[in-house]
């Protein structure tokens, strides 16, 4: 499981079974979205004997690359007194997997509309702890990528400087690269203090 996970309980027992569909339920979800970049879920007790609903609320919260927050709530009204807690978690997980289907379809149809295009730059930035990063293209202008655009699984590799050819492909905020391909000093290892402007831009770059 690559998803950074937070599990809240309030006056719930934690359980090996609630743990394990938890967990089996997150897997799915990184099935439908290989790059969330945390997932946060309180599972609680609102009410001991309500007069009508489930007694159960889940709530997860999702983040996901480059600004998506997305959040699914269940919280049984009238008509549904009692529902166990496991059938909750699965609704809620439910939700949230269809708004994680949506968010996909909405990115996959902006691309769509928007042809590739091929481009060169170099890194700017890199976050390894949270798997992303930016770079800027010869004309200036920065763009996000996730480690996962990286070809060859040589995110590990990339410093800053690194040249790299990308295309970059329109999402739902702004461009991002995709198919990101080291052209310029593969496995270079730079100090951290290091800036860009120290090292040699590759081939053709400009500031």
């Amino acid at each position: 499981m690559q998803v950074p996970l937070e599990v809240t309980y309030r006056d719930v027992p934690k359980t090996d079974a609630i743990e394990a569909l938890v967990q089996g339920k997150v897997a799915r979800l990184e099935r439908v979205c290989d790059h969330i970049s945390s997932c946060h879920i309180a599972i609680e007790k609102a009410h001991d004997r309500p007069s009508n609903g489930s007694p159960y609320r889940v709530r997860i919260d999702l983040t996901v690359p480059p600004g998506h927050e997305l959040a699914a709530v269940e919280n049984p009204g009238e008509g549904t007194q009692y529902e166990p807690l496991e059938v909750v978690i699965r609704d809620t997980f439910a939700a949230a997997e269809r708004q994680l289907k949506e968010l996909n379809e909405r990115q996959h149809d902006q691309v769509k509309a928007h042809p590739t295009q091929s481009v060169t730059g170099i890194i700017t930035q890199l976050f390894p702890e949270e798997g992303y990063g930016f770079l800027k293209t010869l004309e200036g202008q920065e763009i996000y990528f996730h480690r996962n655009s990286v070809l060859q699984n040589d995110y590990d590799r990339l410093a800053i400087g690194t040249g790299v050819h990308f295309f970059v492909e329109e999402g739902e905020e702004g461009p991002q690269a995709s198919t990101v391909k080291i052209v310029d000093k593969p496995g270079a290892h730079v100090p951290e203090s290091s800036e860009a402007e120290e090292i040699e831009p590759p081939l053709g770059w400009q500031q």
